[in-house]
């Protein structure tokens, strides 16, 4: 049976109920928090004794809703069932979300999750990953609340190193990105390399996968409230390319806490500036957030994710938001620029965050070569990510030769 009513957890609790109306002027979606909420499903919604009522699902809750093959598993698998409408997937994949929301229907517990751990060691060196990656969907779609076309899983896996069992996203690739996986790995490496914070990752043995540990959760196994740009900008899941950069400079300014604001605009011009030497034409509003303990506490930027060379695949490819309404590869002054007036960041702080994302690209394309020198499988992408690498560090680093 379909279900037009949802109960909604924000951690540990009970926060309010999610609706679905129909009436002459359409669908539409009411949320009202429970009188004893102890927290807000989003930093958008405080709670208050009126509904929040949209025409289409809130932003926040739209977040996580599946895209690409993983949406299709899903829908196949419930449709003859309850359905295929927003209210549905979430009712099937809401127990395990990014973020700290959870949904279940009216009078469960959101804290009565089944468990199941896998070895991330066995993932990582099973030789038939494309063979291990099905298993894992038809195991873990239906309790996979993650956004993005790239076809992912969320799982929990003990360490290579510990029984303790952590969380993560396993990701594999569809027929028109060959080998992203070990794509993503090398410019997640680049990130790492030049001191952005990200989450600990893994490429599988035969790069046929690659697994990250969910960056919404704290030190201490907390699950974190996270939001993307998009739900903060009040916008769909489907308009996470309609925007700015600027814009996006501006969430931060009102989203993120006053003594992480510094850090969250020298991440931020760092991840733009890696995305650009790397040719990422995918950093859209969906692959930036914040992430926060509790909606009244401290907010800080999201760890960094979802890092590609789309131009690996995509020759043409351009950045994924406009600044001062330009749609291309900005010359270095122009995001110099902006890191002045949209981020207040000093000439030193600029300069030292190309020339530190600068080394870091250099130092990973030794490495991507060496592996793509290695795998013949790669070959074809890892060439073009070096030539792609190359284009974008004459940029910024006119002295670097490929």
């Amino acid at each position: 049976m379909r279900p037009n009513t949802l109960d909604v957890w924000a951690g540990l609790s009970l926060a309010g109920k999610l609706q679905s109306e129909e009436s002459r002027e359409g669908r539409k979606y009411v949320f009202a928090y429970d009188p004893s909420a102890i927290d807000a499903v989003s930093l958008t919604m405080p709670t208050r004794l009126e509904s929040w009522v949209e025409k289409d699902l809130h932003p926040i809750f739209q977040m996580n809703l599946p895209e690409g093959s993983l949406l299709d598993a899903i829908r196949q698998a419930i449709a003859k069932i309850i359905g295929e409408d927003d209210l549905s997937i979430l009712m099937a994949t809401g127990g395990n979300q990014i973020g700290k929301n959870k949904f279940v229907l009216p009078g469960e517990n959101a804290l009565d999750q089944q468990k199941q751990v896998e070895s991330l060691s066995e993932i990582l060196t099973y030789p038939d990953t494309t063979e291990l990656f099905h298993e894992l969907v038809d195991k873990y779609a239906l309790r996979s609340g993650v956004s993005g076309v790239q076809p992912k899983v969320l799982l929990n896996a003990t360490g290579r190193d510990t029984l303790a069992a952590q969380k993560y996203i396993v990701k594999s690739w569809g027929q028109d990105y060959p080998q992203l996986a070990a794509n993503e790995f090398f410019c997640m490496s680049a990130a790492l390399k030049s001191g952005l914070p990200v989450p600990p990752f893994h490429l599988a043995d035969n790069g046929g996968l690659f697994v990250m540990q969910r960056f919404d959760i704290d030190k201490n196994g907390q699950i974190l409230g996270f939001e993307d740009m998009c739900s903060l900008l009040g916008l769909g899941a489907k308009q996470k390319y309609n925007s700015t950069y600027e814009r996006v400079a501006k969430v931060i300014k009102y989203f993120v806490s006053s003594e992480n604001k510094a850090q969250a605009r020298k991440q931020f011009f760092a991840s733009l500036v890696l995305s650009s030497m790397v040719q990422n034409g995918d950093a859209h509003l969906k692959n930036f957030g914040v992430v926060y303990a509790e909606t009244h506490g401290p907010v800080a930027i999201a760890p960094v994710y979802d890092i590609i060379t789309t131009t690996a695949y995509l020759m043409n490819d351009v950045p994924a938001l406009s600044i001062d309404g330009c749609k291309k590869w900005w010359p270095r002054k122009m995001l110099e620029k902006y890191a002045r007036d949209l981020l207040f960041l000093t000439n030193k702080e600029i300069r030292e965050i190309i020339e530190q994302t600068g080394d870091a690209v250099v130092d990973t394309s030794h490495i991507l070569a060496a592996y793509t020198a290695d795998h013949p499988e790669f070959r074809e992408v890892g060439q073009k990510m070096l030539e792609c690498w190359n284009r974008g560090l004459q940029v910024f680093l006119p002295a670097v030769r490929g």
